[in-house]
Parts: structure tokens; sequence; C-alpha cells
């Protein structure tokens, strides 16, 4: 019988796993971002829906708010302006900035993440005044980051109708790619 893995090992797996995850969720959205222009970013599908500039901003604010400082302050800085994240920017002029602060507040988050070590998992941090582990504050944040970037993706979507070039497999190509993968064997 194989032994356990040790905690560090399972610690650092765990380290590569959020990477992963975060770098393919930054990847999805980014390629999702870079099929609209700058005045699309400001489409909003329905009253009283959020534009993908709105979902950006706060995407930023959020990034920035719980991964600056992660250890050592609340993962929900006084500094932050949750309620302006959900206000329209009146124009498109805006959008390079905020496309610049997007890729800064990703940054955050890799940067902490090549600093963390195995046994910082079972830290704790907070949110909120609520205490959660490290591993628990990151998986939180994950599924956060998926269900946002899902809404960006389903917006350009949207926005360029049967112009968007799929992030995955074309619907009705499944068969050709599992082929394709076969083949390659």
């Amino acid at each position: 019988m194989q032994a356990p893995p040790d905690s560090a090992a399972v610690g650092e797996a765990l380290l590569a796993s959020f990477r992963h995850n975060f770098q393919q969720y930054k990847a999805l959205a980014d390629r999702a971002l870079a099929q609209i222009s700058p005045e699309e970013w400001l489409h909003q599908p329905a009253p009283g829906s959020n534009s993908v500039a709105v979902i950006v901003q706060h995407m930023v604010g959020n990034l920035r708010s719980r991964f600056t400082n992660f250890l050592t302050t609340d993962g929900e800085k006084a500094t932050r302006k949750r309620d302006q994240e959900f206000e329209e920017p009146a124009t498109a002029a805006g959008i390079p900035a905020l496309q610049a602060e997007w890729t800064a507040a990703w940054r955050i988050l890799f940067t902490l993440l090549d600093e963390l070590r195995a046994d910082d998992m079972l830290r704790t941090v907070t949110i909120r005044g609520e205490a959660h582990t490290v591993l628990q504050a990151i998986q939180r944040q994950v599924a956060h980051y998926a269900s946002h970037v899902g809404q960006l993706v389903q917006l350009a979507k949207i926005i360029r109708g049967e112009d968007f070039q799929s992030l995955s497999i074309p619907r009705g190509q499944s068969q050709q790619f599992n082929q394709r993968l076969t083949e390659g064997r």
C-alpha cells in the first residue's frame, strides 16, 4: 500500500491547482474580452444587468481587496469602494485604463500565489471579520471568479453573436475534436 502524501506535498499540490485554475479563468476571460470593443464593454443586455465593464470593475476591486496584504489584513479593505464597482462608466474612454487595472489586479493574486508556502494553507485569515483558513479563502475566490468569468464569456457571446470565436470545442465539432485527439496518440 502506498503511503499517504505528507501535508507539504498536499499544500504544494493545492497551490499549483489554484494557480492553474486562476490562470485558466484569466485566460478565458481575456480571450472573450479581446473579441469586443471598448464601446461594447458598456453593453447591458437588459435593464439592471451588469455590463462587461461593471463585472471587470467588480473583479478588479475584489482582487485588490482580497489579495493585498492577504495574510495580515482583512480581505475586505476599508479603502474598497464596492458600491462604486457597480456603477456604469459614462463612456468607453476609460476602458483602456480599466484593462490595465484588470491586468495589475490579477498580478497581485499571482504574486501572492508565488509567495505562499504549503504550510500557509491552514493559517487563518479574515474576510469581513469572518475567519477562514487560507485554503478556504482561496477556494472561495476560485468559485467567485469562475462565476464572473462565465458572465464575461456569456456577455461577449451575446455581443458578438455568430461572430464569436469559440473558446473551447465549437458546437457540432466534438466528434472531430475527439478523433484528432485519438489520432495524435
